[in-house]
């Protein structure tokens, strides 16, 4: 009989230690827990250790979207999802990868689009109780949106609309999720497929653009080196012909300076000659003499004998032969 007793308080005791290792809760921070009294809501547990009832009360459990990767016989590293249940509510921005979905636009081609999701937990008393399973619900609602979304835009304005999609889903999903406690921060697509022969056709269609742009800009630099091969010999004709015209100017005014002071000197001649002469002959008749002088001397080069005969028509003229006369010792004859 004391053995039995022995036995049945260690029983007790170590039932005592179970019940009271169950009634100490820690709640890690950024997370909070539901406590339910016998199936109903009792409280919410914030970050920190905490007791509570065992048997009379029970963290309630919530579903929550998991993953876990794995190597398949290729060698890629893979991850697969899968749901857990969990008695805490991650209070934190969550990140939600979504497979791929094939999705139908405007014009009737079939794509391929993956998204991603960023929302986060803001009641969690809406997030356990009014929705039956919270990630499946935002994972549903945020591919039926997706669908009537593309469903309205042809295929080039969904390949290049990205930001417009991503603006519309964040509104809508942020709108609809609101009743379960949750906030959409932000929705990205990670990718856009669309079938393989309209892949092929994009890229024939990107190589002939590139090719057109190829062509063009060579074109262009073709024009513009033309262009600039005329302008420089444009450039180079007229500062050839101003050198020119520079030229002659310089010439021209040259050869003009140069009769100015050829006038110059023989009027300076003239002068000295004339005050040389002014006392005992005509300063104009010894002039014109020399210049008969000058012509004469031209006129008998040679060794041939030569007479001239030079006609005189007035008092001045003969007066200059006279003066010739005189000078040439009477070598020339006149004629009357």
């Amino acid at each position: 009989m004391p053995e039995l007793g022995i036995i049945f308080l260690g029983v007790v005791v170590v039932f005592f230690i179970i019940l009271i290792a169950k009634g100490l809760v820690i709640v890690k921070q950024a997370q909070v827990m539901i406590i339910e009294n016998f199936g109903k809501f009792s409280r919410v547990l914030n970050p920190g250790l905490h007791v509570i009832i065992p048997v009379m009360e029970k963290a309630h459990e919530m579903e929550w979207r998991n993953s876990r990767e794995y190597v398949d016989g290729s060698g890629r590293t893979r991850v697969v999802p899968f749901m857990e249940l969990r008695d805490t509510i991650d209070m934190r921005e969550t990140v939600y990868d979504f497979d791929r979905q094939n999705v139908i636009t405007k014009d009737n081609v079939g794509i391929e689009i993956n998204a991603l999701l960023y929302f986060q937990i803001t009641d969690p008393l809406k997030a356990a109780y009014k929705v039956e399973s919270l990630p499946v619900a935002i994972e549903k609602l945020t591919q039926t949106t997706l669908r009537n979304i593309i469903g309205e835009m042809d295929l080039d304005q969904t390949l290049t609309s990205r930001e417009t999609i991503n603006s519309k889903l964040q509104v809508i999903l942020d709108d609809a999720s609101n009743k379960w406690g949750v906030k959409v921060n932000r929705v990205e697509l990670q990718d856009i497929i669309p079938p393989a022969a309209i892949r092929e056709a994009m890229e024939k269609q990107m190589k002939a653009e590139r090719d057109r742009r190829a062509m063009v800009t060579e074109a262009e630099g073709t024009k513009t080196a033309q262009i600039l091969k005329a302008e420089a010999v444009r450039e180079s004709e007229i500062k050839k012909a101003e050198g020119m015209k520079q030229a002659a100017i310089l010439e021209a005014e040259g050869q003009a300076e140069a009769k100015i002071k050829v006038a110059q000197a023989e009027a300076e001649s003239v002068k000295i000659v004339a005050n040389t002469v002014a006392q005992s002959s005509n300063p104009a008749s010894y002039m014109i003499s020399l210049k008969y002088i000058e012509a004469l001397q031209t006129m008998t080069e040679g060794k041939d004998n030569k007479i001239i005969y030079m006609p005189y028509e007035a008092s001045n003229v003969l007066g200059a032969v006279a003066a010739i006369k005189d000078l040439t010792g009477g070598a020339v004859a006149v004629q009357k």
